[in-house]
């Protein structure tokens, strides 16, 4: 008896862990050609090409022989539909380990991945929620049946979910900066779970709700266990950019510092004006801190910067070796390179300030197609 070959859903968790596990996984996507070279899904062992549905409609001939034999094939699109008809021929023509993606790219733009960063001091814990589909890194501290987070983003059920299965409840949600990359969670999360939520109050002038202000030299506590989270003012990616130290070992440094690159000082159009905060802190504040802190940054920008189990940490020590943004040590040089190489600005970076001010209220559907694409919050010295 002979079977047929079919397609299977595959699920943004098991793409996630393919390419954090390094297993090899070719991709056909079959979007649009200038939606797939602004955004894909990447990294060290995952192979991709572009072939757009329009050309697959009366047949996958053209593809087929592509693709390479015996490899795993997940077929991409926006929201699942075009990939299940692509996969649905691929299988056809007998291939078997054809996959689609399961909700398409809207998922993958969803996705966060809980990853544990360390048992703390005191007896909690701390974790790392990486969105791999868009480089956002949100946070948790756990003491004592207590919770905080740290630039939670909009899907705030995984936050809720995480924290009840650890029998905690969130007490604090806390944005180190006002976002223009993505939605803040952090404000949702105080809504629903009745926690406080902190904000830079040099980012808050327009914010249109109630908060509690987030200062240089807050401590704010999570259980009854002495895990302190304690602010850092450390101005630059915005004015009010706040980084926490965490534990006295772990440096959350928000949108300043992240593995590879380093902040852009221009989302609110103030690059000029703000990139000598952003020196300072790199260059002065960061400087008087312990080389022996782990960063824990809130993006990523390159999926080099993920390590074992998909952590993105690096030591502050090392950071001052190899991060090319912490070693231009001409200041006019690292002016032009803050202010002039920078990427494109992130998608409806303007509505996403306003929505996390408070101004307007976008719904559902609107605020993940603002949020559609990679982060583009780093300046990379070339």
């Amino acid at each position: 008896m002979t079977t047929t070959a079919t397609h299977q859903p595959m699920t943004a968790q098991e793409v996630t862990r393919y390419i954090v596990d390094k297993k090899p996984l070719f991709i056909l996507d079959v979007r649009n050609e200038g939606d797939y070279n602004d955004w894909r899904i990447e990294g060290e062992t995952v192979e991709s090409i572009n072939v757009p549905y329009f050309e697959l409609l009366d047949g996958v001939d053209s593809v087929k022989d592509r693709i390479p034999a015996e490899r795993k094939v997940l077929v991409v699109c926006a929201k699942e539909g075009s990939s299940v008809f692509v996969a649905e021929q691929l299988a056809e023509t007998g291939r078997a380990n054809v996959f689609y993606l399961e909700g398409g790219m809207k998922a993958w733009s969803e996705y966060l991945e809980p990853v544990k960063i360390a048992d703390l001091q005191g007896g909690g814990e701390l974790y790392q929620f990486v969105r791999i589909g868009k480089g956002c890194l949100s946070y948790m501290v756990l003491s004592d049946g207590e919770a905080a987070t740290i630039d939670a983003v909009r899907m705030t059920d995984a936050f809720e979910q995480f924290a009840a299965e650890k029998g905690a409840l969130i007490k604090h949600a806390i944005d180190t900066h006002l976002h223009a990359d993505h939605i803040s969670g952090g404000r949702r999360l105080a809504m629903n779970t009745g926690a406080t939520y902190w904000l830079p109050t040099k980012d808050a002038g327009e914010v249109q709700f109630e908060y509690e202000p987030l200062q240089d030299g807050n401590e704010i506590m999570v259980g009854s266990t002495p895990i302190q989270i304690r602010a850092l003012y450390s101005p630059g990616h915005t004015i009010g950019s706040t980084s926490f130290v965490v534990d006295d070992r772990y440096l959350l440094s928000g949108d300043i510092l992240f593995v590879e690159s380093i902040g852009r000082p221009d989302l609110a159009g103030l690059a000029e004006d703000w990139v000598g905060d952003l020196r300072d802190t790199l260059y002065g504040r960061y400087k008087e801190l312990s080389e022996e802190l782990i960063v824990l940054p809130s993006h990523f920008g390159r999926m080099t910067e993920l390590g074992a189990g998909g952590q993105v940490s690096a030591r502050l020590g090392d950071l001052y070796m190899h991060n090319p943004g912490l070693n231009i040590h001409d200041e006019e040089r690292f002016r032009r390179t803050v202010t002039e190489n920078l990427p494109q600005h992130p998608n409806a970076y303007q509505q996403i300030r306003q929505t996390n001010m408070g101004k307007i209220a976008p719904t559902a559907d609107e605020q993940r197609e603002m949020e559609i694409g990679p982060n583009r919050c780093a300046v990379h010295d070339k």
